[in-house]
């Protein structure tokens, strides 16, 4: 896009699991949710627990953001499940960075250079 303003990444959330200890959520390894802006997307009759969702939520505006190499946030993928006896996982994938347009996602004007 070349009138871009700034880029995030599209995430994948996908659920992690070893098979040897029962997840308590309601999801099985590899369900999954694609985050694509701002917009979540679930596959069509897949569900995602509002707990595990909540685990994940804070970070993903920074997982959308190109970070430093060296920066944690670049490296660390996945989340644990909220439920301290539950042994998933959740980890989330960058996938393709998308363009975005300022004055598509706010009505406030842009800082003054």
């Amino acid at each position: 896009m070349p009138d871009a303003d700034f880029h995030l990444y599209d995430l994948r959330v996908e659920v992690v699991h070893d098979g040897l200890t029962p997840i308590y959520c309601g999801a099985k390894a590899g369900d999954y949710f694609e985050l694509r802006g701002e917009m979540l997307h679930l596959p069509e009759g897949q569900g995602f627990s509002i707990y595990s969702l909540a685990a994940v939520l804070p970070l993903l505006a920074a997982k959308q953001r190109p970070t430093d190499p060296l920066d944690w946030m670049t490296s660390d993928a996945e989340v644990a499940c909220p439920d301290p006896n539950c042994k998933t996982r959740f980890r989330i994938t960058r996938e393709g960075l998308r363009a975005f347009r300022r004055s598509d996602t706010t009505a406030t004007p842009p800082p003054e250079a």
